[in-house]
């Protein structure tokens, strides 16, 4: 039989999986008397439990609304919090997620002070989530890796990069790093004996291979996800010295984008990358700060001919076509011999 605290836990998940129980039927499910279902009932009243008895001929229980928070012993904000959580849970990229995150904030609802119900409805109401056309994942694999990095178990798997092309993969899974709408799994890549990167939408299925590992020295996970997915999978890395705070500027530049540092007073580092040295040079321009680019130089070119162009656009002084597209050729071709040296 189940201690008295598990049992108490047991008896609250049945009693907020059906609206009505016979006492009979849930004395059977715990595996306890009568009487000491009874004495349970009165347990959960004390707590804070709106428990109440059903009458019929072989009588009964049911869960009511709550005028008290469960013993988790939220207050009102902690309580909100978790209504917040599950409800950003419900448009998660994570397969599997939404419905459980559902379920969860139904039986939520049921034990919730009416005052804080009203919150709940207001924030249900009041709020639409955006979500894209992006990657899924399923709550399976995720839970899987989540398991392997606590229990240091060796995993092999498919892994699909970027451009497509198909790889096995060997690796002692460390940490997932969640960014916005994806995943991304820090492991040690035992074949190219350093650390990597793997998007988790792209991971196959896993199996564990071995005994457990030993941890190793490694990286800070998020910083070093960070990097990976700003500049590193990119043709063109681009540091730039922005002359503004880094707060300030984060606001323009979420951690999928680039890297800040502090860089001195008023002013910071970014880190970024792109195939496109216009993409690079547009985004930098909407960062709505001075800014010099350390490197590559490339960009540097780039954003001298854009400059250019610009500014025969604001005072109305075009360019002779063939000099401009020239320019423009002159530019990129550059930037494509230095950048393949």
């Amino acid at each position: 039989m189940l201690d008295t605290s598990s049992r108490l836990l047991r008896l609250l998940t049945l009693l907020q999986a059906r609206r009505d129980w016979p006492g009979g039927e849930l004395a059977e499910r715990l595996e306890v008397t009568p009487r000491t279902l009874r004495r349970d009932m009165q347990r959960l009243r004390d707590l804070g439990y709106p428990v109440h008895s059903v009458p019929g001929v072989a009588g009964g229980y049911r869960l009511g609304a709550g005028r008290a928070l469960p013993p988790l012993l939220l207050d009102d904000d902690e309580a909100i919090a978790v209504v917040v959580s599950l409800r950003s849970a419900a448009s998660s990229a994570v397969l599997g997620l939404a419905e459980a995150s559902v379920r969860a904030l139904a039986k939520l609802d049921q034990v919730l002070p009416a005052r804080l119900r009203e919150r709940s409805t207001a924030l249900a109401e009041s709020t639409v989530p955006m979500t894209g056309p992006g990657p899924t994942i399923r709550l399976d694999l995720l839970t899987a890796l989540a398991a392997a990095c606590r229990g240091r178990q060796r995993l092999t798997f498919d892994y699909r990069d970027r451009d497509g092309s198909a790889s096995s993969r060997s690796v002692e899974p460390y940490r997932l790093v969640t960014a916005g709408y994806r995943w991304y799994l820090l492991a040690y890549d035992l074949i190219r004996r350093d650390w990597r990167t793997f998007r988790v939408d792209r991971i196959g299925e896993l199996t564990a291979t071995g005994p457990g590992f030993a941890p190793r020295e490694h990286p800070d996970p998020a910083a070093f996800v960070a990097r990976a997915v700003t500049s590193e999978p990119y043709r063109y890395r681009a540091r730039v010295l922005v002359h503004a705070p880094a707060a300030r500027v984060a606001e323009h530049v979420p951690p999928t984008v680039g890297v800040l540092s502090p860089a001195g007073p008023g002013q910071c580092t970014l880190t970024s990358g792109s195939d496109s040295l216009d993409a690079l040079a547009f985004h930098l321009a909407m960062l709505g700060a001075d800014f010099t680019v350390l490197e590559p130089p490339e960009l540097s070119a780039r954003i001298s001919v854009l400059a250019e162009r610009l500014t025969r656009a604001a005072t109305g002084t075009a360019a002779d076509s063939g000099s401009g597209q020239a320019g423009l050729a002159d530019s990129a071709g550059s930037a494509d011999s230095r950048a393949s040296c």
